[in-house]
């Protein structure tokens, strides 16, 4: 089939691209290699990458391909080719079939350029972009029920293109419109709807460069700084972009081209590949937002410049081709600067860290509140714990029986023949006394207000609803919702209060402020 698109607009410059294109899920990758029989022509090699060791499958057609074609490997094995023909440009889908190549072709779209974007998640399907003298198509070249198809006509001149989610319906691309520069977002489930992505300032130029799906880290060019600089944000956040001075090398240039992937809502943990240009060569750059600086390593010999991806066990996986080598591929374990964390960021000199001396920990056998401060300290003999012998048992009253309860205020007497055996240590402690009057206790129920369950020792104001003993026996457990207050508590609050932040958190009936000499302390009513 062929599709046409205007024309009347002049052929513009197309983008450079990398000498590898790598799929989606990393299973494949395609390039075009020089024919070595001496001509000028060309012929597509697929590279299969998901096995223990790499391999090439050249796909040679009828007739020498033209240098200017562009291949999209997708994840099936099947590479999608982009030709220039007359008028327009040419699809098709390569695949190998035993000696041969097979060849199935999709159309021609009839335009003065066309670019393919990159890789949509999923692999399986294929876009391009083709510009017009006032506004951008998209095409679905592949993945459609037919052929391609148009998707949708975006204002102005649209380059670029990057993924922003893993479903491959959120695409970015730079639109140009009344001489600025931004990046917009693209709806496909919306027939291509746009909102603006990318703007730093109204008068800036601000272009997307590269996108993580997982962590939401967004790498841009922008020349609102005063100048051209490369610079990071995440993808939904309302903090700034930000700059940083070690992406702004001296005479050098710098090009992003893998994002470390799973980095799940840490962008500032996400490793970044860089390649490196300046008069020495070109070099292998790695960088992420929490590191204090860019990290120039050497690259492996024959490395297929701009090319590459991150592994899921975090290694950077390199496509090489030597004299020795046609199909090679780097794993580089790169090492990487520790993290400086957010709230270790200082704007004047760190200091030595201070070694924390950890305190004697010393047992208390007794709660300090019930010690005066003014007694002198008791020496406490070593416990010598009693040899081990059979419990004895303890009297149980029948069930029915009345047990006496004593007033309250009253000091309840323990023949000494009923008291435990404690150890030596205990006993020496219990016996300490203090000269802090007893806490008085205010009766706010009136009367006789008190009564005891003697099955389950529990205290619970008269009146309250319980359903009588059956049988004879013991009175039942009270229920959850039935309210127990202690002897000195104030009165139930009249109305159920929402919750409240602890700092603030009013203070009750009974409690201060934090004494900032001693402790917490309850002020007693009356």
């Amino acid at each position: 089939m062929t599709v046409c698109v205007r024309k009347d607009i002049a052929a513009l410059g197309r983008p450079p691209r990398a000498p590898l294109t790598i799929a989606a899920d990393g299973s494949y990758a395609a390039r075009l290699v020089r024919q070595d029989d001496g001509t000028d022509g060309w012929f597509p090699e697929r590279w299969t990458l998901s096995g223990p060791e790499p391999y090439a499958v050249p796909l040679p057609g009828d007739t020498p391909e033209a240098p200017d074609s562009t291949l999209l490997p997708l994840a099936d094995g099947r590479v999608l080719i982009r030709r220039p023909v007359e008028d327009g440009f040419g699809l098709a889908l390569l695949y190998p079939t035993g000696p041969g190549t097979g060849e199935l072709p999709l159309g021609t779209i009839e335009a003065p350029e066309l670019t393919l974007l990159p890789p949509a998640p999923g692999g399986r399907s294929a876009h391009a972009l083709t510009p017009g003298d006032t506004s951008t198509s998209l095409w679905l070249l592949h993945g459609g029920p037919d052929g391609p198809e148009h998707l949708a006509e975006i204002p102005g001149r649209c380059t670029g293109g990057a993924w922003l989610d893993r479903s491959g319906q959120l695409l970015a691309v730079d639109q140009e419109l009344d001489g600025r520069t931004k990046t917009v977002a693209l709806d496909l489930t919306r027939g291509g709807e746009t909102t603006l992505l990318l703007q730093i300032t109204e008068e800036s130029n601000d272009r997307l460069l590269l996108a993580d799906p997982d962590s939401g880290l967004l790498l841009v060019r922008s020349d609102a700084p005063g100048e051209d600089r490369l610079g990071w944000g995440v993808l939904g956040s309302a903090l700034p972009v930000r700059f940083p001075s070690c992406l702004r090398p001296p005479d050098a240039t710098l090009t992003p081209f893998a994002v470390q992937p799973g980095q799940m809502l840490t962008p500032e943990q996400c490793a970044v590949a860089w390649r490196v240009e300046d008069g020495d060569g070109e070099r292998l750059g790695v960088w992420r937002p929490a590191a204090k600086g860019l990290r120039q390593l050497p690259a492996p010999e024959g490395w297929l410049t701009g090319a590459g991806r991150w592994g899921a066990d975090g290694e950077l996986l390199l496509p090489y081709v030597t004299d020795t080598v046609a199909c090679g591929l780097a794993r580089m374990a790169v090492p990487l600067e520790p993290s400086e964390e957010p709230w270790a960021r200082t704007a004047g000199p760190v200091p030595d860290p201070v070694p924390v001396v950890e305190p004697d920990l010393v047992p208390v056998a007794a709660p300090m509140a019930a010690l005066p401060p003014a007694l002198p300290p008791v020496p406490v003999p070593a416990p010598a714990l009693p040899a081990a012998r059979a419990a004895e048992p303890v009297p149980v009253p029948p069930v029915g029986a009345t047990v006496p309860v004593p007033p309250v205020g009253a000091t309840v007497q323990t023949p000494d023949a009923e008291r435990p055996r404690l150890p030596q240590a205990v006993r020496t402690m219990q016996g300490l006394r203090t000269t802090r009057p007893p806490l008085p206790v205010r009766n706010t129920l009136g009367g006789d207000a008190i009564r005891r369950w003697q099955d389950r020792g529990r205290i619970a104001p008269i009146g309250a609803a319980f359903p009588p003993p059956r049988d004879g026996g013991s009175a039942p457990f009270p229920p959850p919702d039935t309210a127990l207050r202690e002897p000195y508590a104030g009165a139930a609050h009249p109305s159920p209060c929402r919750p409240v932040p602890l700092q603030e958190a009013p203070l009750s009936a009974g409690e201060a402020r934090w004494s900032v000499i001693t402790r917490p302390v309850r002020i007693q009513r009356g």
